[in-house]
This record gives C-alpha cells, sequence and structure tokens, in this order.
C-alpha cells in the first residue's frame, strides 16, 4: 500500500492518540509516510503505537511527545480540542517555523456543539496562523470528516476535504495527505476561507443527530471533470 514517494516525508500528529488523530495517523502511514504520534503525555503516546502496531501487524507507527514529534517532523498535524490548541501550539512553537501546520482544529462551544461558535480571531486556523507568525504555513483541512469514518483503515470515506492556505505549495502537500487517507481534497482559497469550512463541522454534527447517522459529511458537485 506504501507510496516511495512519500518516504522522505515525516509527519508528526500531535494529539494523535485521539480518534480523528490516530485514524489519519494510520492511513498515512499505510501509504508511505513515517508517522509520529505525539501527545502531551508521552506514556499514552507509546501505548497508542503498540496498540494500533498490534492490530495492523506491523512497525508503522512511533509515539513521541508533542514536543519530540513536531521537532523530527517535515509536516506537523494539530489535532486537539479548540481549548488545547494554544498550550500545544506553544509548547512546540520553536519547532514549527519554516514547516507545514496542518490544522485540524474546529472552535467548538461546548456543550451546544451543534451550534457555530465564531471565535474571537474568526477561525481557530487563522488564530494559530496569528500566534505562529509568518514562518508557519498554516493550512486548515479535516474540519468536516467523521472520526467514524477513518478509524478503519480499509472503509471508503465518501466525503471532500477543503483545504484552506496562504501558500500554494503547502495547500498541494496537504491535499497529497487528503489522498493518501482515502479521500478528494480540494483547494478551497486563503486560510481566511477556514472559516465557512470549520463553521460546518456544527452544522454536520447536528444533521447526525437530526438524521440519526454518525458520518454526515460534505461532497462538492459539479467539478468531478476538472479534476
Amino acid at each position: 500500500m506504501g507510496d516511495a514517494d512519500n518516504l522522505m516525508m515525516t509527519v508528526a500528529v500531535l494529539g494523535g492518540t485521539g480518534k480523528e488523530g490516530s485514524g489519519l495517523a494510520v492511513r498515512w502511514a499505510l501509504n508511505g509516510y513515517r508517522v509520529l504520534i505525539g501527545s502531551r503525555d508521552i506514556d499514552k503516546a507509546l501505548e497508542k503505537c503498540v496498540a494500533l502496531n498490534s492490530s495492523l501487524d506491523g512497525d508503522y507507527l512511533t509515539g513521541m511527545d508533542n514536543y519530540s514529534a513536531a521537532a523530527e517532523a517535515d509536516i506537523v498535524v494539530l489535532s486537539v480540542p479548540y481549548g488545547a490548541q494554544k498550550s500545544t501550539l506553544e509548547g512546540v512553537r520553536q519547532h514549527l517555523k519554516g514547516k507545514i501546520l496542518v490544522d485540524l482544529t474546529v472552535p467548538l462551544a461546548p456543550p451546544d456543539v451543534r451550534r457555530v461558535n465564531v471565535p474571537e480571531g474568526k477561525s481557530a486556523a487563522l488564530e494559530s496562523q496569528a500566534f505562529l507568525g509568518e514562518d508557519v504555513r498554516v493550512v486548515a483541512a479535516f474540519q468536516n470528516v467523521s472520526a467514524e469514518k477513518l478509524k478503519d483503515p480499509n472503509m471508503v470515506v465518501d466525503c471532500d476535504v477543503l483545504v484552506c492556505g496562504d501558500d500554494t505549495m503547502a495547500k498541494a502537500e496537504v491535499i497529497r495527505l487528503v489522498e493518501a487517507a482515502g479521500m478528494r481534497g480540494l483547494d478551497a482559497g486563503p486560510l481566511d476561507n477556514a472559516v465557512a469550512v470549520e463553521a460546518m463541522t456544527p452544522v454536520l454534527l447536528y444533521i447526525n443527530r437530526a438524521y440519526k447517522v454518525k458520518g454526515a459529511g460534505i461532497r462538492i458537485t459539479g467539478i468531478e471533470n476538472e479534476l
């Protein structure tokens, strides 16, 4: 299943012990990326990797603390709740300079996670960019993908991933990650547009409940012949 073009790339998934982060990590590892699972608690990261590697019958994933994982990675993926976003970035900031940060964060406001919440900085991804500065290429992606669909690496995930960022090459690299995870990635414009993409997640959560489903997603129509 591996892709030789990806073998030189190391991806660190900060918060990779969670459902979405671990699901993506497995899919990337099975498609040729070297994947590090990061956590604030290194023991938790190691334990998760042992379990995942055992289920995959191979040595695909490596567990580290977030700081070490970010230091070693070419691409860093942030997969933590909104309340942990800034503290996680503070802990790894010095290792993000010159790298791509893929921000999965959605600014949910518990307990009413099915209602759109626009944060002070307009979007979680924009807040990451403002905090990290221009030396880090922040790309927003994967906000609208259900962790339920990602946990089985053999399951077809029938949805598109909207990718927002201000650096064209960084977006192209993230679209490759989307494809390696088994989905279609679409360039959805500048990072400002992450406001709309992040806001779709509470809407999808509402739809899940209203229609008694677990994995509502989005599909962009009308461009099949353009890709």
